[in-house]
C-alpha cells in the first residue's frame, strides 16, 4: 500500500497482549500498532481516525507510564452514543489498540481475558473519552479538538466538487492532498499541542 510518506512519522505503540502470547499467536504477546493500521481498520484517513489512534496512544501511555501497556486490561468509556456522529469509528479505532470490546466482543477463556464489555457508550463523563485500567482502576480522560487545526481554504470547494462529479483528475488528487495534508499537521506538528490534545487524570 502507497500511503502518505507522514504515516511513518507517526509514533506507534507497543502493547503485551496476554490472550495472544497465550494462544501463539505473537512472541511474547508483544503487538505494535501504527497510524497506518488505523488507517487499514476504518478504510480512510481523517481528522477522525487521527484524533482517535492519537488519544489512544497518549492515554494508554499515560496511563501505564513506563510499564509496558496490557492490551485487553484497559477499558474504553465513550461519552456520546454508538449512533451519534462518528463515534463508531472513534471506538472501533480505540478497540484496536486496547483490545476493549462492546457486547459483540470475546467473551473469555476460562473466566480469563473478557473483552467484551470493556468498551462502553453514553457514559456520565466530562471529556469526550475515558480509559481505565482493571488492574489498578486509575482512569484518565481525554479530548480532541482537532476542528481547531483549520483546513486549507481551498478544501472544502474541491471537496463539493468531487461530490458532484465536477473535478478533474488534477482536482481530484489536490483535495486528498489537501485533506491529508491538515491530519498531517494534526498528527504531527499538534500531537503535543494541549489545545488540540487533552489528556488528563480522572
Amino acid at each position: 500500500m502507497n500511503f502518505p510518506a507522514f504515516f511513518e512519522q507517526v509514533p506507534r505503540i507497543t502493547l503485551r497482549d496476554p490472550l495472544a502470547e497465550l494462544l501463539g499467536s505473537v512472541d511474547g504477546g508483544l503487538m505494535t500498532y501504527g497510524y497506518a493500521d488505523a488507517v487499514r481498520l476504518a478504510g480512510h484517513s481523517c481528522p477522525t481516525v487521527a484524533s482517535a489512534y492519537w488519544l489512544g496512544v497518549r492515554a494508554i501511555r499515560a496511563l501505564y507510564g513506563e510499564a509496558m501497556p496490557q492490551r485487553g486490561d484497559i477499558a474504553v468509556d465513550l461519552r456520546e452514543p454508538y449512533e451519534a456522529g462518528t463515534t463508531g469509528v472513534v471506538a472501533s479505532v480505540l478497540g484496536l489498540l486496547s483490545g476493549a470490546a462492546g457486547d459483540g466482543g470475546f467473551a473469555g477463556l476460562g473466566g480469563q481475558f473478557v473483552r467484551r464489555g470493556l468498551l462502553q457508550y453514553n457514559a456520565a463523563i466530562e471529556t469526550e473519552l475515558r480509559f481505565t485500567r482493571t488492574d489498578t482502576g486509575q482512569s484518565v480522560l481525554a479530548q480532541s479538538r482537532a476542528h481547531s487545526v483549520p483546513s486549507d481554504p481551498q478544501t472544502m470547494r474541491l471537496m463539493q466538487m468531487c461530490l458532484v462529479g465536477m473535478a478533474s483528475e488534477e482536482q481530484h488528487a489536490e483535495f486528498g492532498r489537501l485533506w491529508q495534508a491538515r491530519v498531517r499537521r494534526i498528527l504531527l506538528d499538534h500531537a503535543f499541542d494541549d489545545a488540540v490534545f487533552e489528556i488528563r487524570a480522572a
